[in-house]
């Protein structure tokens, strides 16, 4: 999906949704659904949370050694991965073209990081894309007020408060060739048990290295809970820093930012200005500096004839695009 110019949008926008039929409009309006919805926010953001504190509390009586540390940095760079590179780049922006064997493998591998279900992250994000902080961006930081309040208000619900507000984009709109899908919808349907299965792998795989059932409590903690907490944050932190603080090498029609800083454990996404000016782009590290672990892997899939049609902007394209 092509995401529409500044000015198009702009223009969307000024149109509102009056008119719209039920299947045009940019979120699903059902009470009964946006209540389900905000419980499971709830408890997705919650428990892992919880997990989390439980986890840290317990290093006073329990240290965690090569084993959890292995599974927090190994699950949490499985799953990240899904995010990034299927989630986003591949699902969201179809940036490039792979079998369907790796493109279940990146469904489900982003399903483990427990951030919604593949149809619903990817409509969600293009939404974003559609209205970039302007009203109807599901998370801008930019539309909360003027001052020192607005902001930390924007920063909030672009960063968490979006997520609890139990709003659910129209699949229909955003996201129709996911539902048409019959691969992706299938792994989009179990979404509940890819992420039951992300905290039982570490939990099985300590419990088996350390033969007790601390180790399973210690796999689950740290490569499950913990490890969903922090890739949340993480993922999140794109939402809401990453347009606010940064550089803004790119003229891209919003207020996105580059944060290098976060480059590693976003996989790339805080390369984000980056991303704005060029959306179908494979490639978002654009400078030999700018580390982009997800541009990695999609060169290892295409070196070993796994991908193909891998979208990069041009010199041209990126020279007209540069700010002043």
């Amino acid at each position: 999906m092509e995401v529409q110019n500044l000015e198009s949008t702009k223009a969307r926008q000024a149109m509102g949704t009056k008119g719209l039929s039920s299947r045009d409009r940019v979120r699903v309006t059902n009470d009964y659904f946006q209540k389900i919805y905000r419980r499971l926010s709830l408890i997705t953001v919650l428990i892992p949370f919880i997990g989390t504190v439980f986890a840290i509390a317990l290093l006073w009586y329990v240290p965690i050694g090569a084993v959890e540390v292995g599974l927090l940095v190994g699950m949490y760079a499985l799953t990240i991965l899904g995010v990034e590179v299927g989630f986003h780049r591949l699902f969201s922006h179809r940036a490039f073209e792979t079998t369907t064997p790796v493109r279940v493998a990146l469904a489900i591998l982003g399903s483990m990081a427990a951030q919604g279900g593949v149809t619903f992250w990817v409509a969600h994000h293009r939404c974003h894309h559609q209205y970039t902080d302007l009203p109807n961006d599901p998370h801008s930081p930019h539309l909360h007020g003027e001052g020192i309040r607005g902001r930390l208000r924007g920063l909030w619900h672009s960063h968490l408060g979006w997520v609890l507000k139990g709003e659910i984009p129209n699949s229909m709109l955003f996201a129709k060739d996911m539902l048409r899908d019959p691969a992706i919808a299938k792994v989009n349907q179990w979404q509940q048990y890819w992420v039951i299965l992300g905290l039982v792998i570490p939990a099985v795989i300590d419990g088996l290295i350390s033969r007790t059932w601390m180790g399973v409590l210690l796999g689950l903690l740290w490569g499950g809970l913990v490890r969903v907490f922090l890739g949340q944050q993480v993922i999140n932190a794109t939402n809401s820093l990453c347009h606010v603080y940064g550089s803004r090498p790119f003229k891209s029609g919003d207020r996105s930012t580059n944060n290098l800083w976060l480059a590693i454990p976003s996989f790339g996404q805080s390369l984000h200005n980056n991303h704005h000016a060029f959306p179908s782009s494979a490639i978002v590290g654009l400078k030999w500096w700018q580390i982009d672990p997800g541009n990695w892997v999609v060169w290892i899939l295409k070196a070993t004839g796994l991908a193909w049609n891998v979208k990069m902007p041009s010199e041209s394209q990126m020279e007209a695009k540069r700010a002043v």
